[in-house]
């Protein structure tokens, strides 16, 4: 079924990374030196591919543009094909501009906007910080779906252009989060106190993964983290799948969680019930 057509309350970890590719946006070829210039400059981007999804990545109708390259290695990754920036397309940022301009008679019309995903938006700041700001002067409503990771490439000016965050955390504590992750918490940590105290909205979004982020006292300290955020409207705790299983076996790469099954219904409740439990909104 269509991700449109799915109750968004209901969607695991969200299933519709194919999205169009990069149909519609024009690959240009360059030499090295011009490339990395225009990329340095956020007048080029590496790209995933793009897609026009409905109540998914942030309200309204969205159109989602997924970044390639990501500093993380998840464990339960259900897209190992943005992990490599080499491996998507150079797409000009006036392209990027001019297809969220073809759309925006349909974002006033469902309140929606554009989400930059991934991948790792935060990766290629410079081409982000231009979307962005191409987008508001539009009035476009706009989104960044990110680790948070890389959160100190935000610019304070580039803050000011951002609505609403969708930010992962992925675990509660240093030693499991670089088990899921390869990486470190803390800049998460730090990401979400700088959006709260700017007064940026925050999506939190937590996958569960059974054996794996779903200890009573990681969910405890993940829920301890969102709570302190002022400016977080909603938590959305997202079932682990195994739609992603056979990118893994495409790209020729181990895929350590092809064992895991999907949490139970009570599981999802419980740890729902955990969150609930600091008084946050949960879907």
């Amino acid at each position: 079924m269509p991700a449109e057509l799915l109750n968004p309350h209901q969607l695991p970890i969200s299933p519709r990374r194919a999205g169009a590719g990069t149909d519609g946006l024009d690959e240009v070829t360059l030499e090295r030196h011009d490339r990395l210039s225009r990329i340095r400059r956020g007048e080029l981007g590496t790209i995933h591919s793009w897609e026009l999804v409905t109540a998914v990545d942030g309200p309204g109708t969205r159109l989602t543009i997924f970044f390639s390259g990501c500093p993380l290695r998840c464990l339960y990754c259900h897209n190992p094909d943005t992990i490599e920036a080499k491996d998507g397309q150079d797409v000009p940022l006036d392209h990027l501009v001019q297809k969220i301009r073809r759309y925006e008679s349909v974002f006033r019309a469902t309140r929606g906007g554009i989400t930059l995903s991934g991948g790792e938006v935060l990766q290629q700041p410079k081409l982000a910080a231009r979307l962005l700001k191409a987008a508001k002067h539009m009035v476009v409503h706009t989104a960044i779906d990110t680790s948070g990771f890389l959160g100190a490439n935000v610019t304070d000016q580039m803050m000011g252009d951002i609505d609403l965050v969708l930010l992962d955390v992925k675990a509660g504590d240093e030693e499991t989060y670089h088990r899921v992750t390869g990486q470190r918490l803390q800049p998460t940590i730090d990401f979400g106190d700088r959006l709260s105290a700017h007064g940026v909205e925050i999506w939190g979004r937590f996958v569960l993964v059974p054996g794996l982020t779903d200890a009573w006292d990681n969910v405890e300290n993940v829920a301890d983290i969102m709570a302190r955020w002022s400016s977080l409207s909603r938590v959305e705790v997202l079932p682990f799948h195994q739609m992603g299983r056979d990118k893994w076996e495409a790209l020729g790469r181990r895929y350590e969680l092809e064992d895991t099954q999907p949490p139970s219904a009570e599981l999802l409740e419980r740890v729902r019930d955990q969150f609930r439990a600091r008084g946050l909104t949960v879907y």
